[in-house]
């Protein structure tokens, strides 16, 4: 039990600290390229995921809970999950934000829903690389390893959350392009950060909860897929506009509170669900 908390720990520590020794390194290197480009910015994005990998073969942890295996014919439920959960909170909130006139959907109309299918098939494509040192660092390796501590699942998802969010701020201080991450969001950059603490705990516990169901990396992998893929253009690429004070609230992208609030509750269910299945196996 020891040496589990301890190589969280180790993890945790350079999950919070690699993208900012990204940094450091950039500016004494005097580095040239694009942030998001650059040697820091690559170490901002594999060093969680290494570091577990390195763990889990050095470190006593070992490779049986990392969730490698699809496990796609014991777990195809999870995967459908994974692929409709954020769908239908986003049409739930769009619905509802278009209803108080928060949301205006011109841009679809205005481009077709052609170009918005093209825009998420590109980000489902550019996403891969990110989202599989994300997944294999949060789900691979922190979610499994704090439940084969003992850790209570919604202190694990909690944990998760935390981490998650401070490993994202070295990259929307200096790795995002400023305009970029400006266009993405419904609110002033402070905001938005304090908001991401908020709305990570229930995304979190969506996700770890996905992980645990299946026993597969690969299905969070997909939700996290599919949550980008259909996310992101809305704002960036105005398809649609939200504006107004209740904006952050209702809008149908993940960083939304109320998809996350939804997503907290879906996974709520999950947890009990797999808890009870734990408690009373069929």
């Amino acid at each position: 039990m020891s040496r589990t908390i301890r190589n969280i720990m180790i993890v945790s520590v350079i999950t919070v600290g690699g993208g900012w020794l990204g940094i450091w390194l950039n500016n004494v290197t005097g580095n040239t390229m694009p942030p998001l480009q650059s040697l820091g910015a690559l170490i901002w994005l594999t060093s969680p995921a290494l570091s577990g990998f390195a763990l889990r073969t050095f470190g006593g942890d070992g490779w049986k809970d990392s969730g490698f295996g699809f496990h796609l014919l014991s777990s195809w439920k999870w995967y459908l999950a994974a692929i409709f959960i954020y769908p239908l909170a986003a049409l739930l909130t769009f619905g509802l934000g278009t209803l108080l006139n928060v949301i205006s959907a011109e841009g679809f109309a205005a481009q077709g829903f052609g170009a918005y299918t093209s825009a998420a098939a590109m980000i489902f494509v550019g996403s891969l690389m990110k989202n599989f040192f994300e997944e294999f660092a949060w789900r691979s390796y922190l979610t499994p390893r704090l439940d084969a501590a003992k850790v209570h699942p919604l202190l694990n998802h909690f944990i998760v959350s935390i981490l998650w969010m401070s490993w994202h701020l070295p990259y929307y201080y200096y790795y995002l392009d400023r305009a970029v991450l400006e266009s993405a969001i419904t609110t002033s950059i402070p905001v938005f950060l304090a908001l991401g603490y908020l709305v990570m705990f229930p995304t979190a516990i969506l996700f770890g909860e996905i992980r645990l169901l299946s026993k597969s990396t690969w299905a969070a992998f997909l939700l996290h897929q599919v949550i980008n893929a259909l996310s992101m253009p809305l704002l960036i690429n105005g398809f649609i506009k939200v504006s107004g004070p209740l904006a952050p609230i209702l809008s149908p992208t993940n960083e939304g509170v109320i998809v996350a609030l939804l997503f907290g509750i879906v996974g709520v269910m999950l947890m009990k669900y797999r808890l009870k299945e734990k408690t009373n196996p069929a």
